[in-house]
């Protein structure tokens, strides 16, 4: 099949082959609007609830184990503190005031499968613990959901399927109210950063959610290298595609979540000598540009949520050295764009597709629940190279009442001056989205 094609059949959502065989998929829940949609990674003690807010309200944190139990499996945690006395209500609490949505990555990386005093029973016991304190049942609902490991590489298949299984027995008697992700999972083999879903075949009734982490990589070391989100010839949205058509398959109806995806803007060159001496990262106009793309493309999959990684940043000139939405906590360009999408977007979910033509033109058409007759437009180049070109789009009988330009800087609203006659607009299209409010829309 021809990539325009897949990429016209990806972003309908519904209409991705996969198996003869499959099972019959339930009736797709109705897209989130973007504001359920995006999601941002933070990490403990160091995330700002207040600074990102205006960014979006889903947040996952990175929850180490071994902060909760130390080196002693069996270790009964004594909730709201931590072994190592963080207090998690200090942490999640404050979070929790903003408004954030918590998503909680149980990560357990200096614990060797191993090392467990008894891997069965003692992560059955976590998992409850946890549960009954953190969960939406507990009192002070910490914690939506929870994810059984982030990226657990070192564990063979075989060990995480028994960690899994028991965490997630002992999650579900804690709170069965807590919804229970996987760790980021692939539809084939195991490798270093994720786990084969078949290590959760069968266990359907103890997960509610598939998760997935994707990077738009050229190439991985040693450039690191990252292309634009809808490139053809990258792996980005094609891995996505696959863990839909699993899902399709073997879990019918479970939601799924991109908890990892984003890019490298560093201002600094790549180090001389060493391990990054010839990584190649993007330019902050790139990486705003490339996340905004990327969340108005996943609003036409079928996906449930996606988080960027990550939110801070001190300016490495590395693999995941530059990738916040901040640097040492001052806004750069992609939170700007970020939150000029949730102020513009955050109620709104798409439509439908109007134009998705690779290497030229995308146009995605959004509404917002229970409002006839509105939409907004955004409209943009789906490329790499800095491109521009002067359009005329059909408004198709509707009125444009206003249009803005994805912005890059503080209190900028790149307000923009189109020409409309004959109910046709010329549109400059360019690699940052512009938004068209339109209304009498039939």
């Amino acid at each position: 099949m021809r990539s325009t094609a897949w990429i016209v059949l990806l972003g309908s959502s519904l209409l991705i082959a996969h198996s003869t065989q499959a099972a019959e998929p339930a009736k797709p829940a109705a897209r989130p609007v973007i504001g359920d949609l995006l999601g941002v990674n933070g990490h403990t003690v160091q995330f700002r609830p207040k600074l990102y807010r205006p960014v979006c309200k889903l947040v996952r944190d990175y929850h180490s184990i071994e902060w909760d139990l130390g080196k002693e499996t069996d270790f009964v945690p004594q909730f709201p503190f931590a072994r190592n006395k963080v207090n998690w209500e200090t942490v999640y609490g404050p979070w929790q005031a903003e408004g954030f949505v918590i998503d909680c990555s149980i990560m357990f990386p200096h614990t060797p499968q191993d090392k467990w005093k008894d891997l069965d029973r003692d992560a059955r016991a976590y998992g409850e613990k946890f549960a009954k304190f953190f969960g939406p049942s507990s009192e002070k609902k910490l914690v939506s959901s929870a994810e059984i490991g982030n990226e657990p590489g070192h564990y063979d298949d075989a060990h995480y399927r028994r960690l899994f299984e028991n965490m997630a027995r002992g999650m579900r008697a804690g709170d069965p109210k807590l919804t229970i992700v996987t760790c980021a999972a692939v539809p084939g083999k195991s490798h270093k950063y994720a786990k084969s879903l078949e290590c959760v075949k069968g266990l359907e009734s103890l997960y509610d959610v598939i998760n997935l982490h994707s990077y738009a990589e050229v190439e991985g070391w040693p450039t690191w290298k990252r292309s634009y989100p809808e490139d053809p010839k990258i792996r980005y949205l094609k891995e996505i595609a696959e863990v839909l058509a699993w899902r399709d398959q073997h879990a019918p109806g479970k939601p799924v979540w991109l908890t990892e995806f984003g890019w490298d803007a560093s201002t600094k060159p790549a180090p001389k000598t060493g391990d990054f001496a010839k990584w190649q990262g993007n330019t902050e106009t790139q990486q705003a540009q490339y996340l905004v793309r990327s969340v108005l493309v996943f609003s036409g999959l079928d996906i449930a949520r996606a988080y960027i990684y990550f939110f801070n940043d001190s300016d490495e000139p590395q693999v995941h050295g530059s990738s916040g939405l901040t640097r040492n906590f001052q806004p750069k360009p992609s939170y700007h764009a970020l939150a000029h999408l949730q102020k513009s977007l955050g109620e709104y979910r798409l439509a439908r597709i109007r134009e998705a033509k690779e290497g030229e033109l995308y146009i995605y058409e959004y509404e917002k629940p229970g409002q006839s007759g509105e939409r907004v437009l955004a409209v943009w180049s789906p490329t790499g190279s800095d491109r521009s070109v002067e359009i005329e789009m059909d408004l198709q009988g509707a009125a444009l009442t206003k249009a803005e330009r994805m912005p890059i800087a503080a209190g900028v609203v790149l307000a923009e001056k189109i020409e409309v006659a004959g109910g046709k607009a010329k549109v400059t299209v360019s690699e940052s989205p512009v938004y068209l409010w339109i209304s009498g829309v039939k």
